[in-house]
């Protein structure tokens, strides 16, 4: 298969074409906000059934529906979940993703034969004009091979993808560089996985939002996947990914003590730095993650940067910091793409 990139310079060619190849039952991965998603016809089981060809994804892993307008999404559920309303008025178009009952028409292949069926509303405008012009919501899943770091550009995409779907639409870097808030309004509203939109935000709109267990440690044996994101190991590259947790100071100096020790055994070893920390690693090799101080910056140079250092090193020294904020969806998914080989110093 021949796969295509299309650049948005013409939003509106790009979704004619998109749209004229998910209606035919074929796949195209698109840009959001998030990351770049990889997607069907999400009403035709047979070709969101693609999706996880494609990727070599396994389908007990449900997948988000994504939708162009407000209204749409209250159709893919059973019933109106509570603080929906609120929710959307707020944070929608953007990075978050709610999960409810399904409606009768939402095939289980979309589910991974859940009861539940995750919607977002994307803030892309690109990505609305594809789904507005597809006439149908889109299953996505991000458009990467599985397990391996989520796609924040066209040429990633096409590094996983190329031969295997018809279409890239190229619309540039991805602003969050994260995978959306998932957010459970079945009983007491829980993140299953963090993003973008935090839990102190989500608190502000609708009172008391839990965590889930999981987003800072493996599923328990038995325990379904309810949400994408949440298997043991996910997000990683080739390369060993080995975290460290600690003050930028006490943090460097173990990261230090490891490369070196990696290094005199004939390892290819790399550092994943934040700013703060960065000075302690004098001549070793390193790239910049973002700054502690802002953990959103973490989020959007995390994939990308995975991708890069991967090329060529054996393993990766990575800085991890604390669980606040938007260093929660941070540590999500270094946590998993490390297979939780972390150190606490």
């Amino acid at each position: 298969m021949i796969t295509s990139v299309i650049k948005t310079t013409d939003p509106t060619q790009a979704a004619t074409q998109g749209a004229a190849i998910l209606r035919a039952g074929e796949l195209v991965a698109f840009p959001t906000e998030t990351v770049y998603g990889l997607g069907a016809d999400g009403l035709n089981g047979a070709a969101v059934d693609k999706i996880f060809l494609a990727k070599g994804r396994p389908n007990d892993n449900p997948l988000i529906l994504h939708v162009a307008r407000p209204q749409d999404a209250f159709a893919l559920w059973d019933g109106e979940p509570p603080f929906a309303r609120a929710l959307m008025d707020t944070f929608w178009p953007g990075p978050l993703t709610l999960i409810y009952h399904k409606a009768p028409r939402i095939p289980n292949e979309v589910t991974a034969g859940l009861s539940t069926v995750a919607v977002r509303l994307p803030e892309s405008a690109v990505a609305r004009e594809l789904i507005l012009a597809a006439g149908c919501p889109i299953a996505a899943p991000s458009a990467n091979l599985s397990g391996k770091p989520s796609p924040t550009t066209a040429e990633h995409v096409y590094a996983d993808m190329a031969g295997k779907i018809p279409l890239i639409i190229d619309g540039g870097p991805c602003r969050y560089g994260v995978e959306s808030t998932v957010l459970s309004l079945v009983g007491i509203p829980t993140i299953l996985r963090p993003g973008a939109v935090t839990r102190e935000m989500l608190a502000a709109v609708i009172g008391e939002v839990a965590l889930a267990p999981s987003i800072l440690q493996p599923l328990q044996k038995g325990e379904t996947a309810a949400s994408p994101g949440m298997k043991y190991k996910h997000y990683a590259p080739s390369a060993q990914v080995q975290v460290v947790v600690g003050e930028p100071a006490a943090a460097a100096r173990r990261i230090c003590e490891l490369y070196d020790g990696l290094i005199a055994k004939g390892k290819t070893v790399r550092i994943a730095a934040t700013a703060e920390a960065a000075p302690f690693y004098g001549s070793r090799a390193y790239a910049l993650l973002g700054r502690r101080l802002e953990p959103i910056s973490l989020c959007s140079g995390l994939f990308r940067l995975l991708r890069e250092l991967d090329e060529g090193a054996d393993v990766i020294l990575a800085e991890g910091v604390a669980p606040q904020g938007a260093g929660l969806a941070f540590m999500n998914r270094l946590l998993r793409a490390a297979g939780f080989q972390v150190e606490y110093v």
